[in-house]
């Protein structure tokens, strides 16, 4: 029964790589002609991160990127990603038998899921099939010692590349630079403990410094979010929640816990920690597709992989490098790094119903913003609907306790935009004129650059009291 079991998954993986070299040469001949999109937890510009803002939450189906066909669709595809969820459990635990058996049953699940080729479930759906193939590969190499395993290995290679990118950080920086090292110390105790319980270098505490320069609301151009900028499919499938109350991108301990995982499954995908990190920045199937155009499979030596990563991963090792680099020896770079600031420090109080924190803090007699900074991943700046680990001052959480209920509940405002799916050869002036509104505060809602590029597929935010039905 086993040897069946296994030629079974060697079929499923034969089956899914060549349906996936179909899907990706036609997904590749597209991607010549149109604009890149943005599929990575980030991009490397942290220069124009700009801050999220929890008064204007974004809409629940934001989270794939296009409008579901059907419930019962996404249902399959919910209940495929947590099977495999269920796997990559499993195999944490060294269950290895476990874990095959949970992702023949995620692809059993999958192939069930019928999405036209113009739905967004469409290509969620190829995208399992590839990681379902993925995990199984990596399983029985496993078994063959074909992963290297270099955990404690991140070469710092000073080479041109690096160079320039500490000249960044000496001139144009260099603000931002001293700012997110100051910043650091607020969360680095924190992410180093959970590095060195799942075994993983300390230098990769350093990864928000060139991601969001630790700001806990830092919003990317590719709409990724949080000190660690996860877009909200990658979260999803860390297991960071995104609900109305909430989005767990923000919470630095949360995204911590899945950033953890996400990098651990990339160094046993890849074996170096070099490749592991470019794949951080941009999805791993990018650079596996940049790895299979160039008939390789492991790489001895990340750069020659670099020069054929798109320009912002391409950036994002180096910077990383020069990161390390400057933080190691300051003076050899002309810097005088500032103290940290301390570590942040609460105490956690249940309660059970909407209240806002503004008016929380001023009742306990604190800054207006000292629980929502306490708090970030509340996207209202309020307490949710439901039960909830509300961070507080130390000493102040029995004095928060008996003045929360007497608080008035609080009521979210409703959605104040609708969802428009951009056509081909429509402009931001023409959907303007549409729905009644202005071209500038459709940018500003959507935070387009001055160009107001946008391309077919993209959906953007309209206001929703001039929109024309």
């Amino acid at each position: 029964m086993k040897k069946m079991k296994h030629s079974n998954r060697l079929i499923v993986v034969f089956i899914i790589v060549f349906s996936l070299c179909l899907t990706r040469c036609s997904t590749d001949h597209q991607a010549n002609t149109q604009p890149r999109d943005a599929g990575s937890t980030t991009d490397t510009a942290a220069v124009d991160r700009q801050e999220a803002n929890p008064e204007n939450p974004q809409p629940l189906d934001d989270t794939s990127g296009n409008v579901p066909e059907s419930e019962n669709l996404l249902d399959l595809m919910e209940q495929a990603l947590e099977t495999y969820q269920e796997a990559l459990t499993a195999r944490e635990k060294g269950d290895n038998e476990s874990a095959l058996e949970a992702l023949d049953e995620a692809y059993g699940i999958i192939i069930k899921l019928k999405a036209s080729q113009d739905s967004s479930l469409f290509q969620e759906k190829n995208d399992l099939r590839l990681m379902i193939a993925q995990r199984i590969r990596e399983i029985y190499a496993s078994h063959h010692n074909e992963v290297i395993n270099n955990h404690k290995s991140i070469p710092l290679t000073e080479n041109q590349y690096v160079l320039a990118e500490i000249k960044s950080f000496q001139t144009k920086e260099r603000k931002y630079f001293l700012e997110g090292y100051k910043r650091s110390g607020r969360y680095r105790d924190m992410i180093l403990l959970k590095l060195k319980n799942a075994g993983l270098p300390d230098e990769l505490s350093w990864i928000p410094m060139i991601e969001s320069w630790f700001k806990v609301r830092a919003y990317s151009r590719a709409r990724a979010l949080g000190i660690w900028q996860f877009i909200s499919s990658t979260g999803y499938r860390f297991g960071l929640k995104r609900d109305r109350w909430v989005d767990e991108r923000m919470d630095p301990a949360k995204s911590t816990r899945a950033a953890v995982k996400y990098l651990n499954e990339l160094h046993n995908l890849f074996g170096d920690w070099t490749t592991a990190l470019a794949s951080y920045n941009c999805g791993e199937f990018q650079v596996q597709r940049v790895i299979r155009n160039q008939r390789l499979n492991y790489l001895d030596n990340f750069w020659d992989l670099f020069i054929m990563l798109p320009r912002e991963t391409a950036r994002f090792v180096p910077r990383f490098i020069a990161t390390l680099l400057i933080i190691r020896n300051p003076e050899k770079y002309g810097f005088e790094l500032p103290e940290p600031d301390p570590p942040i420090t609460y105490e956690i109080v249940l309660i059970n119903r909407p209240v806002k924190l503004s008016t929380l803090s001023q009742t306990l007699g604190l800054g207006k913003n000292d629980l929502a900074g306490l708090n970030p991943e509340l996207r209202h700046n309020a307490t949710p609907a439901r039960e909830y680990h509300l961070k507080v001052p130390v000493g102040a959480g029995r004095q928060a306790l008996s003045v929360f209920q007497k608080l008035s509940r609080w009521i979210p405002p409703a959605a104040s935009y609708i969802i428009h799916r951009v056509r081909r050869g429509e402009t931001v002036s023409g959907i303007a004129r549409r729905y009644r509104t202005s071209i500038s505060a459709i940018a500003r809602l959507n935070r387009l650059r001055r160009n107001y590029m946008i391309r077919p597929g993209q959906r953007l935010k309209i206001p929703a009291r001039s929109a024309r039905f």
